[in-house]
C-alpha cells in the first residue's frame, strides 16, 4: 500500500515559526492487511491506490467510497481517503477518515500515523502526540513518526520531550534535511547553539539549494557565536537567493563588523534602493558615513552631510530611536 507521509519541519531564527514541508509518498513496510475485504474489493482498493498515485484524486475517492458502500469496515479505504485529504491539505476531512480507520484497526500503523498527522495539522497537539506514540508502538523505527512527534513537541514548547525523537530520526535517516532541521531547532530551544548550528549546516549540505529561511537560521547562530567572516560568507550566498532589503541590510551589518566599511556602505545603499523606508539600513549608511568623517579627521564634509541627512530620514520614519538621537546631539548632525 502507498501511504502519504507528511514531513514537518520547524525552522527557527530569532523568533519561533513552524511550517509544513511538501508531502511525499513512500511504500510502507509495516501495513497490517485489511480485515474482511473480498478479493474483488481488494482489487478495487488497489485501483484506487493507483489512481491516487497518478494524482487522479476524484477517481480514487470515488472508488474508495464504492468499496465502503459494499463494505463499511474496509480499513484501507478509509486510510486511502484520509491520505488524499492530507495531500490536499484538507485536515478537517482527513481526521475523521483516519479516526474511523483507527477504530476499525487500532494496530494499523498507517491509520495511526495518518490520524496523528491530521491532528497535528489541526493543532490538536496533545491528541497528536498520543497518536504518534501509538504509531511508534507499532513501528518504533519509522523515521517520519519520530520526526513528526518531535516537531509536535516543539510546537507545544517542549523541546526536552522532542529531543529523544529528533535524535532517533537522525539515527534512522541522518541524510534527510528536514530531520536535521528538526534536531537543530530542538538544540536551539534547549540552549545548545553550537549543536544547533552543526545540524543546520548538515541540513544545508543535504539540499541542492538551501532555503532562505534555513540560511537565516545559520546566519543567526553564526552571529551569536561572533563568527563574522562566516556570517558574511553565508549572507553573500543568501543575497543571491533572496535579494531583499532585509538580506542586504544583514550583509551590510556583517561587513561593518569585519571592518569592511566600503562594502558595508554599498550593501546598506542597496538595501535602501530596495526599500526607501528601511530605517535600519538608513542608520547603517549614516554610521558608515559618520565613521568615514571621524576616520578622516573630520575633514570629509560630504560624508558628514550625508550622515546628517540619512539619520534625520531614519528618525522621520521611526522617531523612537534614542541611540540615533544621541549621535545627532553628540556630533551636531
Amino acid at each position: 500500500m502507498i501511504r502519504f507521509r507528511s514531513i514537518l519541519s520547524c525552522c527557527f531564527a530569532s523568533a519561533l515559526g513552524c511550517h509544513a514541508v511538501s508531502p511525499t509518498t513512500q511504500v510502507n513496510q509495516a501495513t497490517i492487511e485489511p480485515a474482511l475485504v473480498t478479493d474483488v474489493q481488494q482489487v478495487n482498493i488497489n485501483a484506487a491506490e493507483i489512481a491516487k498515485g497518478e494524482r487522479d484524486y476524484d477517481e480514487a475517492l470515488k472508488i474508495f467510497r464504492e468499496v465502503l458502500n459494499q463494505n463499511p469496515v474496509a480499513t484501507d479505504a478509509f486510510v486511502g481517503i484520509g491520505d488524499i485529504y492530507l495531500i490536499q491539505k484538507n485536515w478537517e476531512r482527513a481526521e475523521p477518515a483516519f479516526a474511523r480507520a483507527v477504530k476499525l484497526e487500532p494496530r494499523n500503523f498507517d491509520a495511526q500515523y495518518g490520524h496523528a498527522v491530521s491532528l497535528q495539522m489541526l493543532k490538536k497537539f496533545v491528541d497528536a502526540v498520543r497518536a504518534y506514540h501509538r504509531a511508534l508502538t507499532l513501528n518504533p523505527d519509522d523515521m517520519g513518526a519520530n520526526m513528526n512527534i518531535a516537531t509536535t513537541y516543539l510546537q507545544m514548547g517542549r523541546p526536552q520531550s522532542a529531543l529523544v525523537f529528533a535524535e532517533r530520526a537522525i539515527e534512522l535517516d541522518g541524510e534527510l534535511a528536514p530531520a536535521q532541521i528538526t534536531l537543530a531547532a530542538t538544540y536551539q530551544l534547549l540552549g545548545r547553539p553550537e549543536d544547533a548550528l552543526e545540524a543546520y549546516i548538515a541540513a544545508s549540505e543535504e539540499m541542492n539549494e538551501p532555503s532562505p529561511q534555513l540560511m537565516r537560521n545559520i546566519i543567526y547562530l553564526l552571529t551569536k557565536e561572533k563568527r563574522y567572516q562566516e556570517v558574511v560568507n553565508t549572507t553573500t550566498q543568501l543575497v543571491q537567493l533572496d535579494p531583499t532589503t532585509e538580506t542586504y541590510e544583514q550583509l551590510g551589518w556583517a561587513e561593518f563588523r569585519l571592518g569592511d566599511y566600503a562594502a558595508s556602505l554599498e550593501s546598506y545603499k542597496i538595501a535602501v534602493d530596495y526599500d526607501q523606508t528601511n530605517w535600519r539600513a538608513l542608520n547603517g549608511i549614516g554610521v558608515n558615513e559618520l565613521n568615514r568623517w571621524l576616520l578622516g579627521d573630520k575633514t570629509d564634509t560630504e560624508s558628514y552631510q550625508t550622515a546628517r541627512i540619512v539619520f534625520r530620514r531614519s528618525l522621520a520614519l521611526n522617531p523612537d530611536q534614542p541611540k540615533v538621537i544621541t549621535l545627532i546631539l553628540r556630533y551636531g548632525l
